[in-house]
């Protein structure tokens, strides 16, 4: 029996994550299913990292993906040569596609588009659009030629209320996914010197350079102004750090005033002795982002995808913004509007003095309301249902593709 083939199109790093989830459970269910993929934003790290073949052109842009963010990141994308990218990009998926059974695109308009261009059948998954934004999903014509194409055989929506949305618009086929990512939050059991009966509070300042470094610097100097307002170690502080972010650890420390020995950030205020404590200390992380996130009792975000999993747990979160180009006010105040009572965003600019102080004043606020916590652990599960959404998705690829498993 010939091996059934599916490419992969997606326009987004959260898309490639969403993505990469869905091919370790396909491949658990079905190891025989060949597999592709087009990344149209960034390298495609999340593929590489499984050892999915990449089909066409990858480049990384000034953007990194957001220019909806500002005009300006956009014309630079352009100065970049993202027409010509994306156009080489394009050719890739329609010479690759015919050897294709299915197609799976997971974005918006852009990866949408390129799977109904190859004219086989495909399932969309759009997972960085939800109702829960606006009321309702508005999608431009594009898109909503894409999704009532009869090769596209469902729509899996992030969550359940953009769902029903969809269906209440006509698109019966649309259907709940959920987070892929969700399936994969399992703490390993890292020691990660936790003191019993104290609040955890996770530092999340993103996955991309060098916006990640500019936002971990901003969540020291709001550490520094909790510890203020909440001093005498009321309360643990946990960083989860991509890997590049690591390497810059002793310059990030001398350029905010900390010191950074054996794994472990601390602050002293300026003429301070030697035999004081610390004031502020943060223990950081690369390999420990499920447990750091499991074991939090609020967290600091600076992210995207990984906000949205502390929120499916049903955490607080509070949001500084940051000069971009993901994490600006607009993303954050879009994100709070996504994810609900769940997040706070505090300030409308980059994060000044004034609105660190008003953060660390919110953070101290919001671990002590119960009320507030409870309503997050119920929020959280509520907007973006329950775990199981890469078997979900996988198994209805391996059904389209005549496969029982």
């Amino acid at each position: 029996m010939p091996f059934k083939r599916i490419l992969f199109i997606s326009n987004g790093h959260g898309e490639d994550n969403h993505t990469s989830h869905v091919i370790q459970t396909l491949r658990q269910l079905c190891p025989s299913i060949e597999m592709a993929a087009m990344p149209i934003v960034g390298e495609g790290k999340a593929y590489r990292s499984l050892d999915i073949p990449i089909i066409g052109p990858t480049q990384i842009m000034p953007s990194g993906g957001f220019f909806y963010m500002k005009r300006l990141y956009l014309l630079k994308d352009f100065q970049s040569g993202l027409i010509g990218l994306t156009w080489r990009q394009l050719q890739a998926v329609l010479q690759y596609a015919p050897k294709c059974d299915l197609i799976m695109a997971t974005g918006d308009f852009i990866s949408q588009t390129f799977a109904y261009l190859t004219k086989r059948p495909y399932i969309s998954f759009i997972s960085c659009l939800s109702a829960l934004y606006e009321g309702q999903l508005y999608l431009n014509p594009l898109l909503w030629n894409d999704l009532n194409s009869s090769r596209c055989l469902t729509v899996f929506t992030r969550d359940s209320y953009t769902a029903s949305d969809l269906q209440r618009q006509g698109i019966a086929k649309a259907q709940f996914g959920g987070i892929p990512a969700l399936d994969y939050l399992v703490p390993t059991g890292k020691d990660l010197h936790l003191k019993p009966d104290i609040p955890t509070i996770a530092l999340l300042p993103g996955s991309r350079m060098p916006e990640a470094a500019r936002n971990f610097c901003l969540q020291l100097q709001l550490v520094v102004e909790i510890a203020k307002v909440m001093p005498k170690s009321r309360f643990q502080f946990r960083a989860a750090l991509v890997p590049n972010l690591m390497g810059q650890l002793d310059d990030i420390a001398k350029s905010q005033g900390w010191q950074l020995n054996q794994g472990v950030l601390t602050y002293s205020p300026p003429g301070s002795s030697a035999e004081e404590s610390p004031l502020a200390e943060v223990r950081f992380y690369s390999d420990a982002f499920s447990d750091i996130l499991c074991n939090s009792t609020l967290i600091i975000g600076m992210a995207g995808l990984a906000v949205d999993l502390a929120v499916a747990i049903g955490k607080p979160i509070i949001q500084i913004p940051g000069e971009g180009p993901q994490f600006t006010y607009q993303f954050a105040e879009a994100q709070t509007r996504l994810l609900g009572i769940s997040a706070q965003t505090i300030g409308t600019k980059p994060a000044t003095s004034e609105i660190l102080q008003q953060a660390a004043r919110r953070v101290v606020e919001t671990l002590q309301d119960v009320d507030y916590l409870a309503k997050c652990q119920e929020n959280g599960p509520q907007r973006f249902g329950p775990p199981g959404a890469s078997e979900r998705i996988a198994r209805f690829l391996l059904t389209s593709l005549g496969e029982t498993k």
